[in-house]
């Protein structure tokens, strides 16, 4: 979800419009600590952990991308809401201290999504139930994630149980797994309801 910000040139702290757009001026330098200083008490105060967050210039315009993600999953709405949440503490900020993001900027909020490496125990945590292929105590495997903790994930490993301290652990990816029709259970059972109901 992108959500885009000024769309006006903002007033200098003197009140005086800045040079409009093709005039030669100097572009300030973001402050991406500033930024963040911003942000993360916000993503927090709305029960998520701040993954990422990253400022670059696109054109004229600033870009924020933020990632977030939470015990619970980050669904469409939950983006929605911390959108508007740090769009409207980024206009606070820059009211009470000066400019934050001068000029246009654009703000982008996303989920961190299954395709970013596991590399906190929190990322282990909130996969228990997934197959992983990781590095652990040195040796490649492919592992389904039974239990995570502070210190360490409990593996299975072909069967084998596996407890595997975090600072042993290489960053995880998670697998992509497609479930066969007659591997899902009950699957048996729905096709002969449906034979029987077909008879009547």
């Amino acid at each position: 979800m992108t959500q885009r910000g000024r769309t006006t040139p903002p007033r200098s702290p003197d009140g005086r419009r800045r040079p409009p757009a093709g005039e030669r001026s100097p572009q300030p330098r973001v402050s991406k600590e500033r930024v963040d200083a911003v942000v993360r008490p916000v993503v927090a105060g709305a029960g998520y952990d701040l993954e990422d967050l990253a400022v670059s210039r696109a054109g004229r315009r600033h870009v924020v991308r933020v990632t977030i993600d939470g015990d619970r999953g980050v669904s469409l709405d939950d983006i929605a809401d911390v959108s508007r949440a740090i769009s409207a503490a980024l206009d606070a900020a820059e009211e009470a201290e000066g400019d934050l993001l001068p000029g246009e900027y654009e703000l982008e909020i996303s989920s961190r999504g299954v395709d970013r490496p596991l590399t906190l125990p929190r990322h282990w945590r909130r996969n228990v139930g997934r197959l992983v292929k990781v590095s652990a105590a040195g040796r490649q495997v492919t592992a389904r994630i039974k239990s995570a903790g502070d210190e360490g994930v409990t593996l299975d490993v072909d069967g084998t149980v596996q407890e595997v301290a975090h600072a042993d652990l290489g960053p995880g990816r998670v697998q992509l797994e497609f479930t066969h029709w007659g591997e899902v259970e009950g699957a048996d059972e729905d096709d002969e309801i449906d034979e029987e109901d077909e008879e009547r």
